[in-house]
């Protein structure tokens, strides 16, 4: 990876397939061992700022990210809980939108669930549709409800490993999460260095964006594809590859005031 050195860092991190192994049952989802060491270790960093941004509910990524000083993002960003334990959510025009749109695609919701295998998480801002047991003769039909689903303004669709993500506000998606992040850190996307990693099409537009930006991206997995983007094989891979590029990182600018390169 080639990153300027000696500069203040934001970090960002998926959760499911990128902190933890995609595995059966989601509610059995664990932060890989290794990556809870990165995170602990990015975290004591004043260079550093840590988060984590995850689809879920922002209770459910909470409980799996037991690492103080860090910023957990959840509803992909449009619930947040900050270092110190303060929670802020969209607002009040936001949760009146909700219902609206929730209101609008219950009856497609209800249909792609009487589908034999297709499961419905409901997220509150989003709802999961897990087609992991689906027979692949239900295909066509699946995909004629989701494309229904995407003709509704102001719903996202963004595909995932054997799961879509449906997003019901504006301001949903994790590129938008990753811009409230910055408004919350005080962080200038422009003149500050992002680092985000991710592993389906969501965080593939977040990604895209910090790489606009001049950060750096990191696809985790072989799910999706990123021009410019460093890829690592799963969890263990992506916490090796962030611990070897700080390992190699000087805690500061050079003496001469100029940062250095790799």
């Amino acid at each position: 990876m080639n990153y300027v050195l000696g500069r203040r860092s934001l970090w960002v991190f998926d959760f499911d397939g990128t902190l933890s192994p995609i595995v059966p049952d989601r509610n059995e989802a664990r932060l890989h061992r290794e990556c809870e060491r990165m995170l602990r270790f990015l975290a004591r960093s004043p260079w550093n700022r840590v988060a984590v941004l995850s689809s879920r509910t922002l209770d459910d990524v909470v409980s799996r990210v037991p690492v103080p000083g860090i910023f957990i993002g959840g509803a992909s960003g449009l619930e947040w809980e900050l270092p110190g334990g303060h929670r802020i959510g969209p607002g009040a025009a936001s949760e009146a939108l909700l219902e609206v749109k929730r209101q609008a695609v219950s009856s497609i919701l209800k249909e792609l669930a009487s589908i034999p295998g297709v499961e419905i998480e409901d997220k509150r801002w989003s709802v999961a549709v897990h087609y992991r047991n689906a027979s692949p003769r239900s295909f066509r039909k699946r995909m004629s409800f989701l494309q229904r689903l995407r003709d509704r303004i102001g719903i996202k669709v963004f595909r995932g490993p054997e799961v879509v993500e449906v997003q019901l506000v504006l301001g949903g998606g994790k590129s938008a999460g990753v811009r409230r992040l910055c408004r919350l850190a005080d962080w200038d996307p422009d003149g500050e260095r992002i680092v985000y990693a991710g592993d389906d099409e969501n965080d593939a537009v977040a990604i895209r964006w910090v790489l606009s930006k001049g950060g750096a991206g990191i696809v985790v997995g072989n799910r999706i594809t990123v021009s410019r983007a460093h890829h690592v094989g799963g969890p263990a891979g992506l916490a090796r590859a962030v611990r070897e590029f700080t390992d190699a990182a000087p805690d500061r600018a050079t003496k001469d005031g100029r940062e250095e390169s790799v």
